[in-house]
């Protein structure tokens, strides 16, 4: 029987803890002390107890004081000063103190479904938009062909405002998902057709799209651990039971999921660039995931994101061509090679699935804007596309070399750096005696962006000491310039070796 939520006191008053809930500690520990910043229990300028002792006094373990202290430093709730401690912001992001945050904050439960409270709680990675060196998923936006991008946007509007301003197809501009189907079939070996392709407003929409079609409540969903939250995210709103699954060297492992999770009726899973440890899956793990597929009925998305920044070897074949049985839903986007504010993402469905996605986005929003999409397929089609991208890549690459160039330099004998063959980010991994959320919390107060790869883990198996992928830091590299990153890796070295 599990125990009951007890108050546990402190300087900051009675906070419920429910330690056998569902909820990860962390996660009921940030609610706690923003509420009590909102609140005006906390006040500007004040200072939060240290990590150590707020962990000691209240029987927690230091990394979930430290979670929850990232999750207020990232969402401006708190501010850090070096050798001073964490002190509550002067300015806040929500409204200022008093009852009407008090009042939002409570009513923020009330009303909603079970699957509401869940995703409303879900773990989230807070998205860094200040353009601090390390952040992730930022391309360099000074590269991006804007004046270009503008023209082509105009030249849509004035030729085609009249079609364009009407009902859109909910699968999507007719002539940009010719486009992408040509790309695909030429670059990554997908097998579809136009009619197979339905743009989205960015790969998550894509991800929660199929997960509502696809699943039941109840559902068992196999996800990569360590994962995307905003994978686990898209899946938890459709009702799945979350099944994580180990990701080694070869990528998920996928004796693990049939031991686990035999059932199950869906994996999402990100082969050619494994998000956070960035593996790309063998060959005979993605043989073995198809038949597993096939003989259970089940289906597979493949989340393509980052396969455009390949650095070694020739452009990997995706999952869905080797598919004979028409199971794997391609997912990917434009984000990561032009802009994030695009929020243009496309699915590939098998055939017997477009006239179901068809009826859903009708019901669901009617589809994309059309505009956007009228000049994205002029960006395609007049070869601007490709060659952005090999200026990116070429770009990217010359910066990942010196980044890690740099890293050899900095943390000699001391941490390490894994790069994989693709995407825009370096993975490093630090020593068991230098917890990557503590140097995460000191990083942010110099104006680093570092997410530690402890936070793509479930909390779960955090405080299991099980099931871990190791202790390290994520380094995105591909916004700044060689100089700025090199500063920024020797600032991140003296913080970390001292």
């Amino acid at each position: 029987m599990a125990r009951p939520a007890r108050p546990v006191l402190s300087s900051l008053g009675p906070v419920a803890l429910d330690r056998d809930g569902a909820e990860p500690l962390h996660r009921q520990l940030y609610r706690a002390l923003r509420q009590a910043v909102l609140d005006g229990r906390l006040r500007p300028g004040e200072r939060l107890p240290p990590s150590r002792a707020l962990a000691t006094e209240w029987g927690l373990s230091r990394n979930t004081v430290v979670t929850a202290y990232d999750t207020l430093l990232a969402e401006g709730y708190v501010s850090g000063r070096v050798g001073a401690g964490t002190f509550v912001a002067s300015s806040l992001p929500d409204a200022a103190p008093g009852g009407a945050p008090a009042r939002d904050e409570a009513r923020r439960g009330v009303g909603l479904s079970a699957r509401g409270r869940t995703l409303a709680e879900a773990p989230a990675i807070a998205r860094d938009r200040a353009g601090r060196p390390f952040a992730l998923g930022t391309p360099d936006l000074g590269a991006f062909p804007a004046e270009l991008w503008a023209q082509l946007l105009g030249r849509c509007w004035r030729h085609g405002g009249r079609t364009l301003a009407t009902d859109p197809d909910p699968l999507g501009y007719a002539p940009l998902r010719a486009e992408i189907a040509a790309y695909l079939r030429a670059v990554r070996a997908v097998r579809c057709e136009a009619e197979q392709v339905v743009i989205v407003s960015g790969a998550q929409q894509g991800l929660a799209l199929m997960a509502q079609l696809l699943l039941d409540p109840g559902d068992e969903a196999w996800v990569e651990e360590p994962g995307w939250p905003g994978n686990r995210a898209a899946l938890l709103g459709a009702g799945a039971r979350l099944v994580p699954v180990p990701v080694d060297c070869e990528g998920i492992d996928v004796a693990a999921g049939m031991a686990h999770g035999a059932g199950a009726r869906l994996a999402l899973v990100t082969p050619s660039h494994q998000f956070p440890l960035g593996v790309t899956m063998s060959l005979a793990r993605r043989l073995r995931l198809l038949d597993w597929a096939a003989a259970r009925d089940a289906w597979i998305v493949e989340d393509d994101y980052d396969s455009e920044f390949r650095y070694a070897g020739p452009p990997l074949a995706a999952l869905q061509g080797l598919d004979g049985a028409g199971r794997v839903i391609y997912v990917g986007s434009f984000s990561k090679v032009m802009f994030p504010a695009l929020r243009l993402g496309y699915v590939v469905v098998p055939p017997d699935l477009v006239e179901p996605v068809r009826a859903a986005r009708r019901h669901f929003d009617g589809g994309t804007s059309v505009v956007p999409q009228a000049a994205l397929h002029r960006f395609l089609a007049d070869g601007h596309f490709a060659s952005h991208l090999r200026a990116m890549r070429s770009l990217y690459a010359a910066k990942r070399t010196a980044i890690l160039g740099s890293i050899a330099d900095a943390f000699a004998g001391f941490a390490s750096a894994e790069a994989g063959e693709a995407g825009m980010h370096i993975l490093l991994r630090l020593p068991p005696d230098c917890p990557d959320h503590l140097l995460a919390e000191r990083a942010a107060r110099i104006g680093l962006t570092t997410p530690c790869l402890s936070s793509y883990h479930r909390a779960a198996d955090l405080a299991a000491g099980a099931g871990t992928t190791g202790n390290g830091l994520l380094l995105g590299f591909a916004a700044h310039d060689p100089a700025t990153l090199d500063r920024a890796v020797r600032d991140l070295a003296r913080l970390a070796i001292g």
